[in-house]
């Protein structure tokens, strides 16, 4: 098998020194790496039972974009994104990807799991294109350029994110699509819960410069819930066992 190199893609998670270190096996998605699954020899447990159970994978390469401005609702509605209805609230569109309102001005669009949407990169260039800062009041943000995403899956996800963060995140309380823009890890987060196919899901979102810092608070945060890193392989096959 062809080993990949995730330091030839256009970019590279500030995670891949570590991904390589636990024998990551990587697979391209666009123009990037992304890990596929590591290869650690070990067949007690599956990396799909333990993304039902506690896991942590890394999806900074994956597209995603944002966009703020007064004019930024009307501007993408225009294009065909579905908005939701109020701030801190997200909902998945026709071709599988994330759109996200942190405010009543900001929006934030995500890549579906499978990478299939293009709308991610649709709506970026048709926003240079439209040289929106002079004539709607919309900004484009380059989110793959400032913030890391992190996925959470398990069903003890809930429990272990009450360690380490103060909203309460259980699926009672805490709907899918809800957004919590919060403290993780003592870390300024923004918490998005999208389940993936049955298993309760979080994307956390935070500061690129703090990528390291918040994988290795939530992995030390999931020790006792025997967690670990599983690759885009399981969280796939998550959404495929829907």
């Amino acid at each position: 098998m062809t080993t990949l190199d995730p330091t030839m893609g256009m970019r590279r998670s500030q995670l891949y020194r570590r991904h390589i270190n636990n024998n990551a096996v990587f697979k391209k998605t666009g123009s990037d790496f992304v890990v596929s699954h590591y290869d650690n020899g070990n067949n007690q447990r599956t990396e799909l039972d333990q993304a039902r159970s506690m896991a942590i994978c890394d999806l900074s390469t994956l597209s995603r974009t944002g966009f703020k401005g007064a004019g930024a609702p009307i501007w993408a509605e225009s294009q065909g994104v579905k908005l939701p209805d109020r701030a801190n609230r997200a909902i998945v569109q026709p071709d599988g990807c994330l759109v996200a309102k942190l405010s009543d001005q900001e929006l934030l669009i995500l890549s579906d799991i499978l990478a299939k949407s293009h709308q991610v990169t649709a709506l970026g260039e048709q926003s240079t294109s439209d040289h929106l800062e002079n004539d709607t009041q919309t900004y484009l943000l380059p989110r793959g350029d400032s913030h890391c995403w992190l996925a959470v899956t398990g069903n003890q996800a809930a429990e272990m994110f009450s360690k380490v963060c103060g909203v309460d995140l259980r699926s009672h309380k805490f709907a899918l699509g809800n957004i919590a823009q919060t403290s993780v890890a003592k870390t300024n987060a923004i918490v998005i819960r999208q389940d993936l196919g049955q298993t309760l899901s979080y994307f956390i979102l935070c500061d690129i410069s703090a990528t390291e810092f918040l994988w290795d608070c939530l992995l030390d945060a999931m020790q006792e819930y025997a967690g670990s890193p599983v690759g885009i392989r399981a969280l796939e096959q998550l959404v495929a066992s829907q």
